[in-house]
């Protein structure tokens, strides 16, 4: 275990070429051994892949992810799924979660995609066999002006579903968390730092803010083509950015702490990461009040952006449009952290950064008020970073058994092994691909009423100068969301057929 006032910054340069072939690019003994769940984002299709490279098993469905993809202890595979909605659209989009036995037989699906709801990006397991969802909420015009927005439009603040599945189709919505229950303004931000800004952002918006980097994110396969285009009243004419000013928050993950009854969520457009309270009811959660902390549905830490609660200067950002933040789990090394992949990286380098953070959540401390500032003064433990990590959107890391972290590069479709000093110890650029159609909004152009056009009302998205493309290939069509490897006594593994399996 590494001690955690020690800042270990690894770095790492490595040569990649403009036309590298696909495939393993570098193995070593000191790789962790086991299959990686790996899902293009144009693909229906997902693969278990082997540390050569090698596909040993894959499940087959009708749309692209949605876009986590997990394997349960059972063999069963989770995905979701990207399917049409009649007014969301943007990155991440989603709507869909399908659970496929082992041989791919459809067992369970639940849809949450209206006009009122969409799900996103991430979900989340659960020990009891609920699972946790993003949904953004569609808040209209006048909801969000009277709630202090000072931007005009609909706004889709983000909320958390826990979903008791009802199989073979349907779930039941068993506890809820809305961040639009929590809001504040102005001045009252820096005297409540528990509560959410409604104003804030603006620097780190929902990916698609240029003509140019729409395009990049339909290649990825992070978007699709939108079927109608229309003029809200905020003016915005056909081409403009997916989600606009109404995607607000963009939480692109979720996770879950079981032993202390916490969920982690990643900020994407505040360049921050929150913890609140699971332990609350739905009408705890709505409040300040209840809970095993006594803050209801408050947030009770907050770290990455201290000019999102006007606790501190942008000089001391921690975070910029990061991505998969999550809780390292008991048996790992740094065991209760946090792994977050840091897309925009930290100062003027804005270089991707993989960071591991002690995040205070001890009893004591989540009992007391939020210290804004000693979250400000919050340091990560360790730290990797290299050109071939490079990535201006999607992308995560994994702390694996032996210490190893497993960093995806989402954008190249690059999956990368470091061990705790930095070395990479395996390395593969994955050939897989899709050809899936990508849908998008329904008639009413998914974007919601009444966002801000390109350039009006906020900043550029701070990221990677070129994008994030530094990370070596030219073309774009193997991306990924993120990739999870599963040791080889992992139980959902057990029909895996040893002829076919990697040896070790």
């Amino acid at each position: 275990m590494r001690l955690l006032t020690t800042l270990a910054f690894a770095t790492c340069t490595l040569s990649v070429q403009a036309q590298e072939q696909r495939g393993l690019v570098r193995t070593s003994e000191r790789a962790a051994p086991g299959y990686t769940l790996v899902a293009p984002l144009s693909s229906g299709e997902t693969s278990l892949v082997d540390l050569a490279g090698n596909t040993v098993h894959s499940w087959k469905s009708d749309k692209p992810p949605g876009h986590s993809v997990f394997l349960l202890e059972n063999g069963h595979l989770v995905r979701a799924e990207r399917i049409d909605n009649p007014v969301f659209f943007g990155g991440g989009q989603g709507g869909r979660l399908r659970e496929f036995d082992w041989d791919g037989t459809l067992l369970w699906e639940y849809t949450l995609s209206d006009e009122k709801y969409c799900a996103h990006h991430d979900f989340e397991w659960m020990p009891n066999g609920h699972v946790l969802v993003i949904a953004w909420e569609m808040r209209g015009a006048e909801e969000a002006k009277a709630a202090g927005r000072t931007s005009e439009g609909a706004l889709w603040p983000d909320c958390v579903l826990e979903v008791e599945p009802v199989r073979p189709s349907g779930g039941k919505v068993v506890w809820e968390w809305h961040a639009f229950d929590h809001l504040t303004r102005g001045a009252d931000a820096a005297a409540h730092p528990e509560r959410i800004d409604i104003n804030a952002g603006g620097a780190e918006r929902a990916p698609g803010a240029t003509p140019e980097e729409l395009a990049k994110l339909k290649k990825l396969g992070y978007i699709g083509e939108e079927p109608q285009q229309r003029r809200g009243p905020g003016g915005r004419g056909p081409g403009g950015p997916p989600g606009g000013g109404t995607d607000w928050l963009h939480t692109n993950g979720i996770d879950y702490r079981a032993d202390l009854d916490l969920v982690v969520l990643s900020i994407h457009n505040l360049s921050e990461v929150w913890v609140i309270d699971h332990s609350t009811t739905t009408a705890e959660a709505a409040s300040s009040k209840g809970g095993k902390r006594g803050k209801g549905g408050d947030l009770l830490l907050r770290w990455g952006n201290p000019v999102t609660h006007k606790a501190g200067k942008a000089s001391e950002r921690q975070l910029s449009a990061q991505h998969d933040a999550q809780w390292i789990a008991n048996g790992l090394d740094g065991a209760g952290h946090m792994l977050v992949f840091n897309n925009g990286g930290r100062g003027e380098s804005r270089q991707s950064i993989v960071d591991e953070v002690a995040l205070p959540v001890d009893e004591a401390t989540l009992a007391k008020p939020m210290d804004a500032q000693a979250l400000v003064a919050l340091k990560p433990c360790w730290s990797f970073t290299s050109e071939a990590i490079n990535a201006g959107h999607i992308s995560g890391a994994q702390r694996l058994a032996n210490g190893n972290t497993l960093i995806t590069n989402g954008e190249t479709g690059r999956l990368v092994e470091v061990d705790s000093k930095g070395e990479v110890v395996w390395e593969w650029l994955s050939p897989l691909k899709g050809d899936l159609r990508m849908g998008g909004g329904g008639p009413r152009g998914g974007r919601g009423p009444g966002g801000p056009p390109p350039g009006e009302g906020e900043s550029p998205r701070r990221g990677p100068p070129d994008g994030g493309r530094r990370g070596g290939m030219g073309d774009m069509d193997h991306g990924l969301f993120r990739c999870d490897r599963y040791a080889p006594d992992f139980p959902g593994l057990a029909k895996l057929n040893p002829q076919t399996s990697e040896k070790h």
